[in-house]
């Protein structure tokens, strides 16, 4: 598809500076722009390729100065970013969709599926399972006994939910996410063995939820592991058994959540952060990468790092001081053999 720069001027009613009449078919980052491509730019440390980028239209802030010759159109906006992302939706939107059902794929005489469903070849769909409207199951899909999913959820390649799971409306699951595997319990037993425990309960995610590729969320071992509406999850996650997640919370890759803790609403988790078990985390907590937290976080609002995890603007005083440790030792060294010197 192709577009001239007065179209989505236009749409994105933006103030449109350069040739109007430039046509583009494909989006590119600034640093690799080339000839009939869009690109963006809305991190002021990128502005030298705003000079240097071959791309036809650039999306910028109108707050953006432009100090150097420009050869690009340009489209100004008050969001770039958002800008951007909103050509991608729609873009997005226009790929057509699939419908109807590849074979073979195995769906249950007792399942329900609503209208314009997709179910893609060596897909499963178990006994008693409900699926909505307009949902997507694409390729080597499992869905076990009793799940239930709502209206126009995709279900990406590979994705397993198992027995009497939940997933509301508009999520996205990607490739490879396990939702309702058993949970890690397990009872010590006399000498070194342990003692599997039954993990009976189900998972719950809630409306407009995106879970990563590969991300595994177990199953409760009773009652329900629970993500709440607009949660989203990046690849390589794994969520214990019986934990809680609060809405519009996001948590990026390699981060682990132990059995029944508690995160708040719209909390901010960066990567491979270790949360433990049976603690709460406060809402618009925000906690730095690979942070460790071993005790609840009762203040809202708050901003942490280390591991064990504390204030912020402490962790970041505390590493200048680290840093530093090679050349305070050396110092307390020298003063240390001019005291013996002194002192024999």
């Amino acid at each position: 598809m192709e577009f001239t720069a007065r179209v989505i001027a236009d749409y994105l009613k933006g103030e449109l500076e350069g040739n109007p009449d430039v046509k583009v078919n494909a989006f590119t980052k600034i640093e690799e722009g080339k000839p009939g491509t869009l690109t963006f730019l809305a991190n002021p440390k990128y502005e030298k390729y705003l000079y240097e980028t071959e791309a036809d239209i650039v999306i910028v802030n109108k707050s953006q100065p432009v100090t150097g010759r420009v050869k690009s159109t340009l489209i100004k906006v008050d969001d770039a970013y958002g800008a951007f992302a909103t050509l991608l939706e729609l873009y997005h939107a226009s790929v057509p969709e699939k419908t109807g059902r590849e074979e073979p794929a195995y769906v249950a005489s007792s399942a329900l599926l609503g209208e314009g469903v997709f179910v893609g070849v060596f897909s499963c769909i178990a006994e008693h399972a409900r699926i909505g409207n307009q949902v997507k199951i694409h390729r080597q899909v499992y869905i076990g006994e009793n799940v239930k999913i709502g209206d126009r959820t995709v279900l990406y390649p590979g994705v397993k939910v198992y027995r009497d799971c939940v997933i509301g409306c508009d999520c996205i699951l990607h490739s490879g996410a396990v939702v309702g595997a058993d949970g890690f319990g397990f009872a010590p037993q006399s000498g070194a063995d342990f003692k599997k425990i039954p993990q009976i309960g189900n998972v719950v995610i809630e409306d407009r939820v995106e879970i990563g590729a590969n991300t595994c969320i177990d199953r409760a071992t009773i009652g329900s592991t629970i993500l709440r509406r607009g949660v989203k999850l990046d690849n390589l996650i794994q969520v214990g058994h019986n934990v809680e997640i609060g809405e519009n919370t996001v948590i990026a890759s390699q981060s682990g959540i132990s059995g029944s803790s508690k995160i708040g609403p719209n909390c901010m988790i960066a990567g491979q952060v270790g949360i433990a078990g049976h603690i709460v985390i406060a809402e618009g907590t925000k906690i730095g990468a690979q942070s460790g937290l071993n005790s609840s976080v009762k203040e809202p609002n708050r901003a942490i790092m280390g591991t064990p995890a504390f204030d912020y603007t402490g962790y970041m005083k505390s590493s200048v001081i680290i840093r530093k440790l090679p050349e305070l030792t050396k110092r307390i060294d020298e003063l240390e053999k001019k005291t013996a010197v002194n002192n024999g």
